[in-house]
């Protein structure tokens, strides 16, 4: 569980899921250290139709785990979590552009703008702010 309050320091780089990308398979879900990945389901009535994972951006710390977990020094070679290349790491200046963008369906990413944007774009301040 996720740690409540402030954070330290701001990443210099937060996940985003391609939802167009994402099939919903939960690779992403099961590796998140701080429980920031959450399946959705844009029709209750048809299970796994139009399923997508979505990442809590306040709560990510951009360790990249979910895009792949680090080969040890005698492998090299990356592991790669997301079987469809569906997330990558985006600079938190750029995160509510990406996310307006490939969040999700159109009519969703509107319907959950505050959420969604309005949240990367305070976290995108902050981290300009910072420095």
């Amino acid at each position: 569980m996720a740690k409540a309050g402030p954070r330290k320091k701001l990443p210099k780089e937060l996940a985003v899921i391609n939802a167009d990308n994402c099939t919903g398979c939960e690779s992403c879900l099961e590796v998140c250290p701080v429980d920031c990945i959450i399946k959705l389901q844009q029709y209750d009535k048809f299970q796994n139709l139009q399923s997508w994972c979505e990442i809590d951006i306040e709560r990510c710390v951009g360790c990249e785990v979910c895009v792949h977990i680090p080969g040890k020094k005698s492998n090299p070679y990356d592991l790669k979590v997301c079987p469809w290349d569906a997330i990558e790491m985006v600079p938190t200046e750029q995160v509510a552009e990406v996310v307006a963008q490939i969040g999700g369906p159109p009519e969703y990413v509107e319907q959950n703008w505050d959420r969604l944007v309005n949240t990367a774009q305070h976290l995108a301040e902050l981290k300009m702010a910072a420095g």
